[in-house]
């Protein structure tokens, strides 16, 4: 963390930085803020990809979540998160508590009118299961 943060209001608190975050941005993309917010037990977005990277954070409760290339993990509220986009797809995102709501909020940079998310079907998924890490 640089030595411009060393000395912050009170109530200003870096949560997670993401160094050459900038040469991950496409020319030509916007920013967008994207609330998710997921009901008890809500197994969340079938396997999907964004159309660009996205930074976000945890902010209520657990989220059960899987990237290809990296075995699933639990983020919990305060822990943030990162997705290069593009082609690697995201497994899953699902509330991993089946009695309380989860939440995360993520800014996504994506081209002008691209959907944020698009669904992958199986036959593609079975073509990059070699991708898919080794589950538990």
């Amino acid at each position: 963390m640089s030595t411009e943060h060393t000395h912050l209001p009170p109530g200003v608190e870096i949560i997670a930085t993401l160094p050459d975050a900038a040469s991950r941005i496409a020319v030509g993309t916007e920013a967008r803020t994207v609330l998710v917010t997921l009901q008890p037990g809500d197994p969340g977005a079938p396997p999907h990809r964004h159309p660009g990277p996205l930074f976000g954070y945890v902010t209520q409760g657990e989220i059960l979540f899987e990237l290809e290339g990296q075995p699933p993990r639990v983020l919990k509220a305060g822990d943030a998160v990162f997705e290069p986009g593009g082609d690697v797809i995201h497994y899953q995102g699902a509330n991993n508590l089946p009695d309380a709501q989860s939440q995360l909020v993520v800014t996504m940079f994506a081209p002008v009118g691209t959907p944020v998310l698009t669904v992958v079907g199986a036959e593609e998924l079975a073509e990059r299961q070699h991708l898919r890490a080794p589950r538990p």
